[in-house]
């Protein structure tokens, strides 16, 4: 029996089942003995008994047949704590599958553990006061970057093959650009959410943090397509991962603009970010254009709106439970609630409404915006609001300015592994035209072939 997990891609591991040169019950074994050896703390909950029983069961004809599938701690799995990464509901217990863990369920994928996340989703970060660090496997003294925190640990420290993760103002995007993966955010409803889902602001989107373009496109064949519970997901497209490659890009515009128009990017990063960009464009036969991009930041307009349905979610516990909540998101949710009035309503949609605007005016112009994911590589692991690090500021309020116009605006965007500087990666961020996601995942194809990137950190045991 091999003791050491795959660390190639998530559709070779299928492949290998489908081969007899590995089984299910094997990887699962492996995945296990990782997960314990491990110092990432990337996982808060296994489901050893039950995953033991769906290994030795797999059906590998199926999509993600015995594939060992980790699920983010905000993706409610029946049976597991749904705790939300928060002690406020530490002992909460989910009583129903999301529609996405539905369907991964039916494509043979085995839900083996959860992976933490920051508390509620609220911050771009890999601490909470439940769960402690969860380190990035580049450099455990560096963040994974969040919200998507211990699935991009485990997918990029070699402790499991895919993880599901989820994307309101760049998390999925930040944590793949930290720990050199891929990371897809659909168009807005591509992935239905739900059930049970809270409706506004139509940021978030639910997808996964993988190793490969394949492996984010056999996902969108498995979990996509129209649910009821969630009215504004979209209709079902057949073959993402059967049409990778096929459609023609030559002769499409875009725009490389690293900062966005707004964000402050590390020199190095975005030299990284213009160079892998410009390969890019030759490599697909793009048109590159000179174009100004100003996306606004609206970092305090997606605050407000996601707190709203933060307050829902806390119900009568607010505001007794303030001492169980980080810092950050008690101050948040007090800020909020002193500035929120119809006027800041108006306020929010007004500008919301030309960040819109905005958008289209680019998307008139080209086809994609290629730009830096984050604006820095990883900085400082414990880091939960911005510090200065020698010359230089980092931490989690840089990131929203590259992330959150897409999810404002519902754009699909991407974040590519572009290189590394310092020895951390460093991520390529295309946007794309909504429905457009499939040019996207070609084009990360492209970057895949053409400048191939390690698909697990560079110390990960093997």
């Amino acid at each position: 029996m091999d003791t050491t997990p795959w660390l190639d891609d998530a559709c070779s591991l299928v492949d290998a089942f489908r081969a007899g040169n590995r089984s299910p019950v094997e990887e699962l074994e492996a995945c296990l003995a990782a997960i314990e050896a491990s110092e990432l703390n990337a996982f808060c909950h296994l489901d050893v008994e039950a995953a033991r029983a769906n290994a030795a069961d797999a059906d590998v004809q199926l999509p993600f047949g015995g594939v060992p599938v980790a699920v983010k701690e905000l993706e409610p799995v029946k049976g597991w704590p749904y705790n939300e990464a928060s002690l406020v509901f530490a002992d909460r217990v989910a009583d129903h599958d999301s529609t996405m863990v539905e369907r991964l369920r039916a494509s043979g994928a085995n839900l083996f553990g959860q992976t933490t996340a920051s508390e509620f989703g609220g911050l771009n970060v890999s601490v909470t006061k439940l769960h402690g660090v969860t380190r990035n496997p580049w450099d455990p003294t560096r963040t994974t970057g969040g919200s998507s925190a211990g699935s991009a640990s485990a997918v990029a420290g070699g402790l499991a093959p895919i993880a599901t993760g989820g994307d309101g103002g760049g998390s999925i995007r930040i944590p793949a650009g930290f720990n050199g993966l891929f990371g897809m955010k659909g168009t807005a409803g591509r992935i239905p959410r739900g059930p049970d889902v809270l409706i506004g602001p139509l940021t978030v989107v639910v997808g996964c943090l993988s190793r490969s373009v394949r492996d984010a496109a056999r996902w969108y064949d498995v979990c996509s397509g129209f649910n009821n519970r969630d009215p504004y997901s979209l209709p079902r497209i057949e073959g993402w991962e059967r049409d990778l490659g096929s459609h023609d890009l030559k002769g499409k515009r875009a725009v490389i603009a690293p900062t966005l128009g707004s964000a402050v990017v590390l020199p190095a990063v975005e030299e990284t970010v213009r160079d892998a960009g410009e390969a890019l464009a030759k490599a697909a036969g793009l048109q590159l254009v000179d174009l100004p991009v100003a996306m606004p930041g609206l970092g305090l307009e997606w605050a407000i709106a996601n707190l709203a349905t933060l307050l829902v979610d806390l119900g009568d516990k607010w505001p007794d439970c303030k001492a169980d909540l980080s810092v950050e998101i008690a101050f948040g949710l007090e800020m909020a609630m002193g500035m929120m009035n119809l006027e800041m309503a108006a306020t929010v949609e007004s500008n919301r409404r030309a960040a819109n605007e905005n958008m289209a005016d680019v998307f008139d112009q080209v086809d994609f915006v290629i730009a830096a994911t984050n604006p820095d590589v990883a900085y400082p692991a414990e880091v939960t609001l911005n510090t200065r690090v020698g010359d230089v500021t980092v931490g989690p309020e840089n990131n929203g300015a590259l992330t959150i116009p897409a999810n404002i605006c519902g754009n699909p965007a991407c974040s590519i592994p572009a290189g590394t500087v310092d020895g951390l990666p460093v991520g390529l961020q295309i946007i794309g035209r909504h429905h457009e996601d499939a040019l996207l995942l070609d084009l990360a194809r492209i970057v895949e072939r053409e400048r191939p990137w390690p698909l697990v950190a560079p110390n990960t045991p093997r």
